[in-house]
């Protein structure tokens, strides 16, 4: 996967500086509280079946590990597949801005990828007036930009719900889910910023590789099926999981300022980019725990947490399938 995504827009060579993770685990100023809060009650929900009173040296010892791999991300990436060829060839199209006709032809060589832009091309999210049955009017309906991000999401698909064992497999599938719904967030949230659309969309897509790793190591070390399930834990292993995405990220070349976002999307006031993030994060945990019925769509998490166009954006999400 080294380089390509890199090829496609153009990286730095500085490495992304990972934040403390701790100062996610503190109430920071507005909305920091109901960020908090919100990343909790996630946790809560995403470990519920699972998650136990572990013994304070469990916690430490997942943690730690995590924070190892943070340092040497060469072996972290070797715990995740690697991405179809095809992907990074019809990026590098994209970027040559190649014609539809030419586009078509690449898409056709696999025919999982044809289904793959057609039913995207019908799903909810774009409305067609009549059926898309060719892949022609699929990338018409789509745009280079839609198909860019289809690209990408069906290249992290394999990376963020492996196969595995134990707990990692049954919160994989829900892990995906959020990650789709936080990078179209955060894309949508991105002009506003004046940030990059399509590195929104591939930070949000991103930043959970490091937790499902995570998740992974915590089999290793828990009882069959079981994972830490306490708050304080939750709120540091999402923080410890980023700083290993955004480790990843910088391991496989992406562009800087997406690794960066990654890395320091918690940190209030920081670039655009990680705003966009954070705030495509925020709403679309929002999205799962209310589809979930763990909390309301009049919540303060909600009312308080979100202004109109937020919110908006949260209903939009409502038409994302995983």
């Amino acid at each position: 996967m080294k380089n390509w995504i890199n090829r496609l827009r153009g990286g730095a060579d500085n490495p992304a500086a990972p934040k403390p993770a701790a100062a996610a685990a503190e109430d920071d100023e507005q909305p920091g509280g109901i960020v908090a809060e919100i990343e909790a009650t996630y946790y809560r929900w995403l470990t519920a079946s699972a998650g136990y009173d572990a013994p304070a040296d469990i916690e430490t010892r997942i943690l730690d590990q995590v924070r190892a791999l943070a340092r040497d991300p060469a072996s972290a990436a070797g715990l995740v597949p690697r991405v179809p060829e095809v992907i990074p060839q019809l990026l590098r199209s994209l970027q040559d801005e190649a014609s539809n006709a030419d586009l078509a032809r690449q898409v056709a060589q696999d025919v999982v990828l044809v289904a793959e832009v057609i039913r995207e091309a019908n799903s909810a999210y774009y409305r067609p007036m009549s059926p898309v049955k060719t892949v022609e009017a699929a990338l018409m309906m789509l745009g280079q930009n839609g198909l860019r991000m289809l690209l990408a999401r069906i290249a992290f698909r394999p990376i963020i719900k492996l196969q595995s064992t134990g707990f990692t497999r049954l919160a994989a599938p829900l892990v995906w889910s959020q990650s789709e719904k936080c990078a179209l967030a955060a894309s949508l949230m991105a002009p506003g910023l004046t940030a990059g659309a399509f590195e929104a969309y591939l930070a949000g897509l991103m930043q959970n590789l490091g937790l499902v790793v995570g998740f992974r190591l915590a089999d290793g070390v828990c009882d069959a099926g079981k994972v830490p399930g306490s708050s304080e834990f939750g709120l540091q292993l999402l923080a410890e999981g980023r700083n290993l995405s955004a480790a990843i990220a910088q391991h496989w070349d992406f562009p800087q300022p997406v690794a960066d976002a990654i890395a320091h999307a918690g940190d209030p006031g920081d670039e655009n980019l990680a705003q966009a993030l954070a705030l495509g994060d925020r709403i679309s945990k929002l999205r799962l725990l209310i589809d979930a019925n763990v909390v309301d769509e009049d919540d303060d998490f909600v009312t308080a947490g979100l202004d109109n166009f937020q919110r908006r954006c949260l209903g939009k999400l409502s038409t994302v399938e995983s």
